[in-house]
């Protein structure tokens, strides 16, 4: 059993922002073309600029080692373009472009391109001052502020254990102490579940813990998962962050929803057939595992 600190969640107008995100690459990499680009190598006289270099690097770049940084990076990534280069120019004296698999393969990389291109213009286009704003203002209006509390607690499996545990509590022992030696929720530091709202936790867990000002310990509380006991370390209002926050987030999904509004448009237009074989029924007669429960603590939605 694992109970995941709330804190460690995105916040759910954050997580909105960024699920709709795949973009962004795209966008800032056509920032960076330019008239007249640096000349970074030549081969037998043919420059590699910085847009030859960029393009190479928005390819391979997520493939490289972390530890890959600075000059020994940009190095790499040149060498990978002179090879490119270099073989290309060979496979294309040795006639390797004329194969039917060839051709048909070229086909689908210049349709993929054609596709970015305009995806990045849609979104470029759409990304404006007051479309964001837009965004933002529809976000903060779905999330009023709403109470959180920052709590600790410790799990045991009875509640003699959980008495007993409340009882060192009592004499003056620390919270944090106790909950670190007996607790059997692995996850915690020292019973620490952060800041959370009351719809993340299960309904025993949160009724308690929202009933209690900060200080105060709770009696032992029973859920699914054993006995709690609850100390909540302080209360406040959550609300939206300020639009300087979360603006790169917000440029974000209205370049999403430019291109989702787009592509949906086409697929309207269009007549599409597909042949792939239907997807075959689930068999009745095989039983359904059920879902694993979750912990007590643990946001009740991913």
């Amino acid at each position: 059993m694992r109970i995941i600190p709330p804190q460690a969640a995105r916040s759910r107008a954050s997580a909105a922002f960024l699920a709709l995100g795949a973009l962004g690459l795209l966008v800032a990499v056509a920032a960076t073309a330019r008239a007249d680009p640096k000349i970074l190598a030549k081969i037998d006289g043919a420059p590699i600029t910085e847009d030859d270099f960029n393009d190479a690097l928005v390819d391979i770049g997520p493939g490289l080692p972390e530890k890959l940084e600075g000059p020994e990076r940009q190095k790499y990534v040149l060498d990978y373009l002179i090879d490119l280069k270099l073989v290309a120019k060979q496979a294309l004296a040795d006639k390797v472009d004329g194969a039917a698999d060839f051709a048909r393969r070229m086909a689908y990389y210049h349709d993929k391109l054609a596709m970015e291109a305009l995806l990045t213009s849609v979104a470029k286009s759409a990304t404006t001052e007051e479309a964001e704003r837009k965004a933002y203002d529809d976000a903060a209006k779905a999330q009023p502020p709403e109470p959180e509390v920052h709590a600790r607690h410790i799990l045991l499996p009875t509640e003699e254990e959980a008495k007993a545990a409340l009882a060192r509590i009592k004499a003056g022992e620390d919270f944090a102490k106790v909950a670190t030696e007996l607790s059997k929720d692995p996850a915690g530091d020292g019973g620490d579940l952060g800041w959370f709202t009351k719809d993340r936790m299960v309904p025993e867990f949160a009724d308690a813990a929202f009933k209690l000002e900060p200080g105060q310990v709770s009696e032992p509380v029973k859920s699914q998962f054993g006995w709690h006991i609850i100390k909540v370390e302080g209360k406040r209002m959550k609300t939206f962050p300020p639009f300087e926050q979360v603006k790169d987030q917000a440029a974000r999904f209205v370049a999403q929803k430019a291109q989702t509004a787009l592509i949906a448009s086409l697929r309207d237009k269009a007549k599409i057939e597909r042949f792939e074989d239907e997807a075959k029924p689930a068999d009745p007669a095989k039983p359904v595992e059920p879902a694993p429960a979750t912990d007590p603590a643990k946001p009740k939605t991913p």
